[in-house]
């Protein structure tokens, strides 16, 4: 199909359902930044995908994409990281878990009570 009547065909769409108006190329753009954040950042496999010939078209267009989710990733583990420092004053919570297995195991009075709550 000609890219004209291509660019007719999405303008008319656009048009008829009152949507933001993009150029086609737009999709594109998108499509590449939506299959980079859902693979976790996999380059090569969005290359692929998008018939890039070099990966590094990927890196240098979309290294936003993959900075924002390094920043996410390092706030993740900076939580968890002081988080566990944390709870290691007061116990663990494996510790407190198998405590509570214990506890489950030696009461079944309080392992019916507990099943009960549940439900």
């Amino acid at each position: 199909m000609e890219g004209d009547k291509i660019r007719q065909f999405f303008k008319k769409l656009i048009k008829d359902n009152d949507l933001r108006p993009v150029v086609f190329h737009s999709l594109r753009h998108s499509s590449t930044t939506y299959k980079l954040k859902l693979s976790g950042g996999d380059i090569k496999a969005v290359q692929g995908d998008t018939g890039h010939s070099e990966a590094a078209m990927i890196t240098e267009r979309y290294a936003h994409i993959l900075d924002d989710d390094r920043r996410i990733n390092a706030e993740k583990f900076e939580e968890m990281f002081y988080q566990q420092k944390r709870d290691a004053g007061s116990g663990s919570k494996a510790e407190e878990l198998l405590s509570i297995m214990k506890k489950l195991q030696e009461s079944p009075e309080l392992l019916e009570l507990l099943k009960g709550l549940m439900k």
